[in-house]
């Protein structure tokens, strides 16, 4: 699922582990040209800084007889020139071109083992430079050590790579930098000098490649459950946290609802098996698609559900003001559809609000609403047969859409009890504004115990039919028979009022079209919600209130 400004605010990236084959998974393939391209960038800006520093610094201690021109011609200052270039190159390669898997790591091993053979020779030709004209003969030898061993440790760091495969490619990226040695300077101390800095640099690349990957493939097995590798965080319900997902064979998008390790108390699994499994009995179109159900070896329950790329009704209407009437009418028939289903098969939802709708595009048909987050599902039956989570009377919902006998715990539960949110719902799609508003949440539950809501046309300019406004304000009723008598009875009053054809699927696919052409709203202009807009769970027997989840 997909809820708007709140899922955009709380995205997070999740690490994604690399194969050590060769593949052209796209997820893969994406992030190791964007860290094959990052190592090169840090190798040719480094490099190039050394040589800018060179150019600077040498009339003031490169030897007299030795101007700048001859220096930067020599052939150690070109190869150092090269290296620079080359690594760039490599950055620009990585980083334009659509390369597979295995081509990336092809360019990553000839990237670290070429570069360093051309600093290598770098050193050779600096050495015999420096003993021409200066007193430091092995300078030249180390400053080609430095360039290796900065080149070997950053891949190690920046590239994913298996500890195996670090090793071997830092070692014959060595290789030539001791034989490089032996040539130009044939002192043994030297070479076992620079042959033991290039172990420094080869075990620290091995063993920070093993750390880092290592903690790449956790971070990726924790977020793999079963077929399905977890992307970004989208949003949490009342009863977990929702991510998007993908499927390893099937190519879909999917959401994936997890109950965190801090919620797996034995009440709280209980209560999400039993979401899935009272939520998987549902087909209606505009009810949220079950796919899957799981429990991983470390005991974190999961279930899949259908991706929903749209907006939730809250956001909607922080984005767009008021609805127009045929466009509520519209909504609210949908969620009608979903509902008398639920409630036909015993099930009522208790926790109908906007952020709870979320209108999406389905087979191209454009505004379909879909009712999400069953986390607060009961049976209508309380009799011997009803599923109860406690022996305790528990009240729950979001206070801003609760109805009254749910607050007086009146009765054990009634469908119409789901109409009075519903309604809830209408009158914050035509005003913008909650039927009541309070500084606190127990105001507001006095309110939809004893206060008559204002008629919807008293607080907006916009025109509300007369036919609308009565069927919002009979679901509002304080009594249960006061209110329509089903989902079902509440869908023929909605089409019988006089707006109900002016909202059309044209008017809904032009609506649509500019959507998702808008730049997404910069996060953090959603306000925060309020005491009276989360999801609250209230044991009456202890009065004790325990805040589920926020509910946007």
């Amino acid at each position: 699922m997909n809820t708007g400004s709140s899922a955009r605010a709380s995205a997070s990236h999740i690490a994604i582990a690399l194969p050590t084959a060769g593949t052209d998974i796209e997820g893969t393939r994406a992030v190791l040209r964007e860290r094959v391209a990052l190592w090169a960038v840090w190798a040719s800006v480094l490099s190039s800084a050394f040589y800018i520093a060179n150019i600077i610094a040498w009339p003031l201690t490169g030897p007299s007889n030795m101007p700048l021109l001859d220096m930067l011609l020599d052939r150690g200052p070109m190869l150092h020139l090269a290296g620079s270039l080359l690594f760039g190159a490599v950055a620009l390669t990585a980083h334009r071109g659509r390369w597979s898997v295995a081509m990336l790591r092809a360019l990553d091993g000839g990237a670290l083992i070429g570069g360093c053979a051309v600093y290598s020779l770098m050193g050779v030709y600096l050495t015999r430079m420096h003993g021409a004209f200066g007193p430091y003969t092995a300078s030249g030898m180390y400053a080609g050590l430095l360039a290796c061993a900065n080149v070997v440790t950053a891949r190690a760091i920046m590239v994913p790579s298996t500890a195996t495969r670090t090793f071997w490619a830092s070692t014959i990226a060595c290789v030539p930098l001791v034989l490089a040695t032996a040539v130009a300077l044939g002192t043994a101390d030297a070479i076992i000098n620079i042959a033991c800095w290039c172990g420094v640099s080869i075990a620290i690349a091995t063993v920070g490649s093993r750390v880092i990957f290592g903690l790449r493939t956790e971070a990726a097995r924790v977020r793999r459950l079963g077929q399905y590798t977890l992307e970004e965080k989208i949003g949490a319900g009342g009863m977990g946290v929702v991510y998007k997902a993908s499927h390893a064979m099937l190519r879909r998008p999917t959401a994936i609802k997890l109950l965190p390790p801090d919620h797996a108390g034995e009440a709280n699994i209980l209560r999400f098996e039993r979401e899935v499994q009272l939520t998987a009995q549902l087909s209606h179109p505009n009810t949220v698609a079950i796919y899957d159900y799981g429990r991983t070896p470390d005991g974190l329950f999961y279930y899949a559900m259908e991706y929903l790329n749209g907006i939730n009704l809250e956001d909607l209407v922080r984005r767009d003001g008021a609805l127009p009437p045929g466009r509520v009418i519209y909504i609210l028939k949908q969620v009608c559809g979903a509902l008398t289903e639920a409630h036909e098969h015993g099930l009522l939802h208790r926790d109908i609000k906007p952020a709870n709708i979320i209108l999406t595009e389905r087979g191209g048909e454009p505004d379909v609403a879909k009712v999400v987050d069953f986390g607060l599902v009961k049976t209508i039956d309380s009799g011997a047969n009803a599923l109860t989570m406690s022996s305790s009377i528990v009240l729950a919902g979001t206070p801003l859409y609760m109805p009254p006998e749910v607050l007086t715990a009146s009765t054990s539960g009634d469908p119409r009890s789901d109409l009075y949110a519903l309604g809830a719902v209408g009158y914050f799609l035509l005003t913008a504004q909650p039927v009541f508003e309070a500084g606190t949440v127990a105001e507001v539950f006095v309110h939809h115990m004893h206060t008559e809501p204002v008629p919807p046309s008293d607080r907006t300019s916009t025109p509300i039919p007369e036919d609308l406004e009565t069927v919002i304000l009979r679901c509002l009723k304080k009594k249960l028979d006061d209110r329509p008598a089903s989902a079902r009875a509440l869908l023929r009053e909605l089409k019988r009022c006089t707006s109900v054809s002016q909202w059309t699927t044209d008017q809904a696919a032009e609506w649509w079209s500019a959507f998702r052409a808008a730049p997404p709203q910069t996060p953090g202009l959603a306000q925060p919600p309020g005491p009276d807009a989360v999801t609250l769970s209230i044991d009456l027997a202890e009065r004790l209130t325990e805040q589920v989840s926020i509910g946007r």
